[in-house]
């Protein structure tokens, strides 16, 4: 891929092997950034329609992103060729429609902290996208995805019960596949040179997709924005300027600076600070599927992202 940004050095660098400061920042910004928006798209989905703001949410942050890129790189910078544009349309409707999309309707009926969980489980679904492409894992990576396949089935129990709705949880697993394809696909399809305009095209493409099927869904219906609680446009807003404009950013980056297995670690943080959030904001009740699924889950993860990066 030809470079002609600062980023992009970066970027290569990260390539060989060299962690940089900003990468470090940019995990840290997906740490916890992304970690409290599950708990954000809880309180807005409370009176808000699920699709129709997070396309509003993706469109936004979009536009806000491209508008930096032309001020920052200059008007040139958002040029792509058809190919690229393709590319980041694809990647956009697989993270934004179906990796974030699903999570926020499921939202509607599935806690925070378990729908975070659910979603910790996407470095698992990384290492099969991999193996079906002929890269053979080693045994303890493999040992670490089956470990976690049981926590998902722990975490699965209360849609089994009947505690939640089991079409909740089941969105979710969903959600963490597509969003593991859509992550896997960014660092093999030929994207904008410069990441940030990838992003800002992602962010569009999905938010834009997003809207669509809100529509389709009928969510216009009955519409009255004057009952959207005050909660609801401040979680908005937050989700907007920091889980669209910042998290995702970071992590659109991320995925053309540091390596995948780095990436990913993200994964075993995020549903710690979901969970904390969820039972210290919105009550949510910490069961023993949550408990000891979720830890079986992130216990695996780490196994998993710890022996890739032994291989790097």
């Amino acid at each position: 891929m030809s470079t002609s940004t600062p980023v992009d050095g970066k970027a290569k660098a990260a390539a060989r092997g060299k962690i940089s400061g900003a990468v470090w920042t940019a995990l840290a910004l997906v740490y916890v950034v992304w970690g409290s928006t599950y708990l954000g798209i809880r309180i807005v989905v409370e009176t808000m329609p699920p699709f129709l703001s997070a396309g509003a949410r993706f469109i936004t942050a979009g536009l806000l992103l491209a508008g930096v890129v032309a001020w920052r790189y200059g008007p040139a910078a958002l040029i792509a060729t058809r190919a690229q544009l393709g590319s980041a349309t694809l990647v956009g409707l697989l993270l934004i429609l179906g990796g974030n999309g699903l999570v926020v309707l499921a939202e509607t009926s599935v806690p925070s902290g378990l729908a975070a969980l659910l979603v910790a489980a996407v470095p698992m679904w990384v290492v099969v996208l991999r193996a079906s492409t002929g890269d053979r894992p080693p045994p303890r990576t493999l040992g670490g995805v089956l470990v976690g396949l049981a926590g998902l089935a722990v975490l699965t129990s209360p849609g089994l019960s009947g505690a939640v709705r089991l079409s909740g949880v089941l969105m979710v697993v969903v959600a963490s596949v597509l969003w593991s394809l859509g992550s896997f696909s960014a660092s093999k399809l030929t994207l904008p040179d410069n990441p940030f305009t990838g992003s800002a095209y992602q962010m569009l493409a999905g938010g834009a997709a997003a809207v669509v099927v809100g529509l389709l869904r009928g969510e216009q219906r009955g519409l009255d924005p004057a009952a959207f609680s005050t909660a609801s446009w401040l979680a908005l807003g937050y989700l907007v300027l920091f889980g669209s404009l910042v998290g995702f950013t970071a992590y659109v980056w991320l995925l053309q600076a540091a390596p995948l297995s780095l990436v990913s670690t993200y994964a075993y943080v995020n549903p710690v600070v979901a969970v904390a959030l969820g039972a210290l904001i919105l009550d949510e009740a910490l069961t023993w599927p949550i408990v000891v699924g979720g830890g079986i889950v992130v216990a695996a993860v780490g196994v998993i992202v710890s022996t890739e990066r032994r291989k790097k």
